[in-house]
């Protein structure tokens, strides 16, 4: 009887002790969850926008920038060239953090200036080499919004203004995850080499063999989608379209200028094209002066 007392006792504690087990395997998705509700989401949006006066080409580059960041937000034009302080304001009715602002001028240069609003800091680029998607007619294609992979020039590493470039085109061209335009996966390449003091940027589809499921590096080609340009900086500010200058190129050369010099050099081809074309009896007549004073 002693023994069948102390079992039933005991098939009694572990009744009751079962409860407090299952209640603790129970508790562990809600701590889990909670820690997944504090973690950090990215929440990065991009204000896109020109001023008048802008090109049909530039405005096509836009387009095939705001087709490529589906965290975009595109906004009329401006009308201003001088006060930019207006765009923060856009930008915060936008509940943008990014800006990239296309600036035109005499309908011949294109500037990119590339923005964290509203504390900076910003950096003004002159958009070189200008190739849209409608122009090149490539065979890549990948599916609008879908979040790329961003590749990097190892030459970005060099100096602090180069790593600075680099951290503010990660933060704009890369797509947030879980952005509820964005694919949730990845199909595309978006490449930035610097060369020659110009931020290149290409962008690549990813192909893989019908015969693999499974993406593998040796056996995934790319294929060329486009927009190209060549995005030369200028100026890096401290605050948000001004303020301290942090760095600024000293290789760069207005486009004014350079167009300048050449037509000094046209109008002096001309000039010698003209004297050697005198008469010789004028130059001779000239000389003869010239010696009787």
């Amino acid at each position: 009887m002693a023994k069948r007392k102390a079992a039933a006792a005991a098939g009694a504690g572990a009744v009751v002790q079962q409860p407090e087990k299952q209640l603790k395997v129970d508790a562990a998705p809600d701590i889990a969850a909670a820690k997944q509700k504090r973690a950090f989401r990215n929440k990065e949006k991009v204000l896109v926008l020109g001023t008048r006066g802008i090109t049909y080409r530039s405005r096509h580059l836009m387009s095939d920038f705001i087709s490529l960041l589906p965290h975009s937000k595109k906004d009329v034009k401006l009308d201003t060239k001088s006060d930019r302080g207006v765009i923060n304001e856009v930008a915060e009715e936008k509940g943008c953090s990014s800006v990239l602002f296309f600036e035109a001028r005499k309908r011949q240069d294109l500037y990119m200036w590339m923005a964290k609003s509203p504390d900076g800091p910003t950096v003004k680029f002159l958009v070189q080499n200008v190739h849209t998607m409608d122009e090149l007619k490539l065979t890549g294609n990948h599916l609008k919004g879908s979040r790329p992979v961003l590749s990097f020039d190892a030459s970005f590493d060099a100096q602090p203004h180069t790593q600075l470039l680099k951290e503010q085109l990660a933060q704009v061209f890369g797509t947030p995850r879980g952005q509820h335009r964005c694919k949730p996966f990845f199909d595309h390449v978006l490449s930035f080499s610097l060369v020659d003091g110009c931020v290149w940027m290409r962008n690549y589809q990813v192909v893989m063999p019908l015969d693999k499921k499974k993406a593998d590096p040796s056996n995934v080609t790319l294929v060329e989608v486009g927009p190209r340009a060549a995005l030369r900086p200028i100026r890096i500010f401290e605050g948000s379209f001004g303020g301290r200058v942090l760095y600024d190129n000293p290789e760069y050369v207005a486009p004014n200028l350079i167009r300048r010099l050449q037509k000094q050099q046209a109008a002096g081809k001309y000039k010698s094209k003209v004297r050697r074309a005198r008469p010789r009896s004028h130059s001779c007549a000239v000389e003869q002066l010239c010696l009787e004073t």
